[in-house]
């Protein structure tokens, strides 16, 4: 296959064909003065409301992921960390890693000598100190136009008064009661089981917690009575966290990378997070003309699981907390590098593939915002596993996450654990812009699968004309765990192709991820926004 020439690479996007009205779908929204596009429709409505009312975009986002951090509970909490991107009036995106840091005292030699090969899930171990309610407080002091107490509201007023269970939440809910501790467990499931579709669960521990952050900002959260109760329990586990960790925790502004696609320009958090594994993906992909209508499906298939392929395995041996690893992005994106990784790759035979062995998750929420005066922000918060860790601190109200499983225990690697330091995120939020514009705050949940999920759906935007509605509806694959896994709306005879190219090749037990995308039309002045059909929300906008 030849690789991409200058009619690829200066490719415009252009949003041109209808969907097929005769078979179930969304259609793409549309607005011109704002939009939102989250997993939950509360988080939906809560920030609709939010721009209506005269909020800017980081007012809504904050209002949005702070819903969700109550009604998506096995997904996303103050117990969690996050990452964002930020576009002021379009222009380039600046970043803030909000992810959390392990104890001082978690040093690599103690695993070693208790026999750990990784950190064990579900411990106190597994647990960082969330990062996510610093990032809010600081977000919200610099970009926000409202006080936090009016973001937080929303969520206040759903975590007191109730809120009902939505279907795919309570799907989950049901799939993973088993992580929840006995603490979590007595909260989580009312009546010792899984709350059903429309059931109310109120959960006025954690309303009191907002309240306090709402009053009182990050010290609510990261000193006093919370910090000492959410310490106790993880002490009381065996856990090396104190109230000092907690205070030393601080989010951080940093430099955002970013590669070339199409004549576009892919922005990413820089590591600890995978967002390099996405630029190298499309770095890969920008060598083959993906346009052709030539490509079968199963061509394309192909294509982007030996991009994935050769992009994770540099993922994995790299990316680590930048303070403790400092990497050559440059180098790694250059046309050299991606020549070397690009040139094992045909397409009548799959490469190898061997199996990940770091943790499992597919659990967090991604959501986007665009105001009237085109200030952008994609963000995405997470408690890494279903329900995080399990572990629950009753007088808080918070359940907390088990980022700590992203470390690796193993002497001389970049990501192996140590005191204060972040693990390998997989949660990663993108602003795709072109000629120094940002045109599209997107993301895909789906744990590892984020990576991968981006360039997919770059892919079919940029290179097969669809909208963000249609480019999130599209099949997707994942190469995981040694296997390439299908969504089941993929062709069977598509399958039987990958098969004969060497790939080993299952049906996805899940839906693969989930996405929210706004696409910003400066010409006709309008937003075309999609949710992921695959999750209970939306996208909406005025």
């Amino acid at each position: 296959m030849p690789p991409s020439g200058p009619s690829q690479s200066s490719r415009r996007i252009e949003l041109g064909h209808l969907r097929d009205f005769m078979r179930p779908g969304r259609s793409v929204a549309v607005a011109e003065r704002g939009m939102v596009a989250t997993s939950h429709p509360l988080a939906t409505l809560a920030a609709l409301d939010m721009l209506r009312s005269g909020g800017n975009a980081m007012d809504a986002a904050i209002t949005a992921v702070a819903m969700q951090s109550v009604v998506d509970p096995h997904m996303t909490g103050i117990g969690g960390d996050c990452f964002c991107l930020y576009s002021k009036g379009g222009r380039l995106p600046i970043a803030l890693n909000g992810s959390g840091r392990s104890p001082a005292a978690a040093k690599l030699e103690w695993y070693l000598e208790h026999g750990h090969k990784v950190v064990p899930d579900l411990s106190a171990h597994a647990v960082t100190i969330p990062g996510a309610v610093d990032a809010w407080c600081r977000l919200a002091a610099d970009h926000a136009g409202k006080a936090l107490d009016e973001l937080l509201a929303p969520a206040i007023k759903a975590a007191e008064e109730g809120f009902l269970v939505t279907p795919r939440v309570a799907r989950d809910w049901e799939r993973h009661a088993g992580r929840l501790g006995e603490a979590a467990a007595k909260l989580y499931l009312p009546g010792g089981r899984p709350p059903a579709v429309g059931e109310k669960l109120k959960h006025p521990a954690l309303a009191r917690t907002l309240r306090r952050i709402a009053r009182e900002g990050r010290s609510a959260f990261y000193e006093g009575e919370v910090a000492e109760d959410i310490a106790s329990c993880l002490s009381a586990l065996g856990g090396f966290h104190t109230v000092e960790d907690f205070a030393a925790q601080a989010s951080n502004y940093c430099e955002p990378i970013s590669a070339r696609y199409r004549g576009h320009d892919l922005f990413e958090c820089p590591p600890n997070g995978q967002g390099l594994a996405a630029l190298l993906i499309v770095r890969i992909l920008e060598g083959f003309d993906l346009a052709d209508t030539s490509l079968s499906e199963a061509d394309r298939i192909h294509l982007h699981a030996e991009a994935t392929k050769a992009a994770y395995s540099v993922r994995d041996a790299l990316v680590a907390d930048p303070e403790h690893h400092e990497l050559d992005i440059a180098a790694l994106l250059s046309d050299a590098s991606i020549a070397r990784l690009r040139a094992p790759i045909r397409l009548d035979k799959a490469q190898p593939l061997t199996a990940w062995d770091g943790p499992h998750h597919r659990d967090t929420v991604y959501l986007c915002v665009v105001d009237k005066d085109r200030n952008a922000v994609s963000f995405i918060n997470s408690l890494f596993a279903a329900f995080g860790s399990g572990i629950y601190a009753p007088k808080s109200g918070v359940l907390l996450q088990n980022r700590g499983t992203g470390f690796r225990v193993e002497r001389g690697h970049p990501n192996a654990i140590g005191p204060r330091k972040r693990p390998l995120h997989t949660i990663i939020p993108a602003i795709l812009c072109r000629d120094g514009r940002a045109v599209m705050p997107f993301g895909v949940m789906g744990g590892q699968f984020q990576a991968a999920g981006h360039a997919h759906f770059l892919s079919q935007m940029l290179d097969r004309g669809d909208d963000p509605q249609q480019a999130s509806d599209r099949p997707r694959t994942f190469n995981v765990d040694g296997a390439l896994s299908l969504e089941t709306t993929i062709e069977p005879s598509v399958r039987e192709d990958l098969d004969r190219r060497g790939h080993r090749t299952n049906w996805a037990p899940d839906p693969l991820g989930g996405c929210q995308a706004i696409f910003i039309d400066e010409t006709r002045g309008i937003l075309l926004g999609g949710s992921d059909h695959r999750k209970d929300g939306m996208a909406l906008g005025y």
